[in-house]
């Protein structure tokens, strides 16, 4: 009859190990839990937030692994932080999926479709990686309730073309690796050797900034 008991005091006993499998923020080491941007700055003006922001592209099998767990990450956040996605425009396709990144959030469709481009382009391919035509995307965004020609407006429209600019901009400034990365506050670039590695280590930044303990 004394198993319960001593399973619970086995359980107390472990309780200090698990809550330290997610090291506090005073535990992060710049250099391996992340980078200091040398030319700081965030994406948006803060206002007030501490901004997150995630630079991905539709085409990265990275990222569409990472997204799920980003999204489960994202739903948790606290309401003095603002999450944006920023893709990543390095050229080529990247440019071209940056475009329709933009052009659906301009139609305020971008949130709803998001998931779902991942989906098509890794899972059902029925979108192609490379050389996608304007015909093609607006056919496939045509299912969230917007017209092909609404949609083709947007994708040639010049404030479309000066977010990927902008885009482009901030992951050069901020010198991104590669997709999927996290930048909190346009001050750190997050590193990790796994998706919950990043998310852990970008929770923990947050609570720096949060604190103004950031270093």
């Amino acid at each position: 009859m004394r198993l319960i008991p001593r399973l619970l005091l086995s359980l107390l006993a472990l309780l200090p190990l698990a809550l330290s499998a997610a090291p506090a923020a005073s535990d992060l080491q710049e250099g391996r839990d992340y980078e200091r941007i040398a030319q700081p700055g965030p994406f948006q003006p803060l206002a007030g937030k501490i901004e997150v922001v995630e630079v991905f592209g539709y085409t990265c099998s990275h990222c569409a692994h990472f997204e799920p767990q980003l999204v489960a990450w994202t739903a948790k956040l606290p309401s003095d932080v603002r999450f944006t996605a920023v893709p990543a425009a390095f050229g080529g396709p990247w440019d071209a999926w940056a475009t329709a990144y933009y052009a659906a959030d301009q139609l305020g469709i971008a949130k709803r479709s998001h998931g779902a481009v991942f989906k098509a382009l890794h899972e059902d391919r029925s979108l192609p990686m490379q050389n996608v035509s304007a015909e093609e995307l607006a056919t496939f965004y045509t299912q969230y309730g917007v017209t092909e020609a609404a949609y083709v407006t947007a994708l040639k429209s010049e404030a479309v073309q000066a977010k990927v600019t902008a885009a482009r901009d901030f992951a050069r400034r901020t010198r991104i690796p590669g997709t999927p990365s996290l930048v909190i506050n346009g001050q750190f670039l997050v590193k990790g050797n796994s998706a919950e590695d990043q998310l852990r280590i970008a929770s923990a930044l947050i609570a720096q900034a949060r604190s103004g303990k950031a270093r």
